[in-house]
């Protein structure tokens, strides 16, 4: 067991990409994720949900959450980015656990709004985590962006 996880929601199916709406069988945050899990060996999970308003800041049920996050000390957090921060269900997850001591790793893909507000996001829901500088990788390059996700890995 790796003392590293890679928590991620993705989308597959209609995705806006370089303007247009493409059908896609892998997300493209979930594309990047893989990548994460190949240069670090760390462990996956994939954070699922039913649908949910992002206007009404609505915290959705998710399907599942791992038994314990204890044994990881550095979390990679893959989303993409929806109206400038984290969709609900990102929200929803970082809620749930005190992650306190640990460190989080946020990366996540868009059509040119990078980062947002995430980063901020996450302090603010995890103020006792260390929080690393973020990866914005545009998703239509996801599958692109190996030597991209190993330089901030590294860093």
């Amino acid at each position: 067991m790796s003392d590293k996880i890679i928590v991620y929601y993705s989308r597959a199916d209609e995705n806006y990409m370089n303007g247009q709406l493409k059908m896609l069988d892998k997300g493209n945050t979930e594309a990047a994720a893989e990548m994460i899990r190949q240069l670090t060996g760390a462990d996956m999970f994939r954070i699922e949900q039913a649908r949910s308003d992002q206007n009404r800041n609505a915290r959705p049920k998710l399907k599942s959450y791992p038994e314990s996050l204890d044994e990881y000390s550095i979390i990679y957090l893959g989303f993409p980015n929806y109206w400038g921060t984290m969709p609900m269900a990102v929200f929803t997850f970082l809620e749930h656990f005190d992650l306190s001591g640990k460190i989080i790793m946020p990366f996540c893909t868009h059509e040119g709004s990078g980062i947002g507000n995430s980063t901020k996001d996450i302090c603010r829901i995890c103020p006792n985590a260390k929080v690393g500088k973020g990866l914005a990788i545009r998703g239509s390059y996801a599958d692109k962006s190996e030597k991209e996700i190993e330089k901030w890995i590294k860093e």
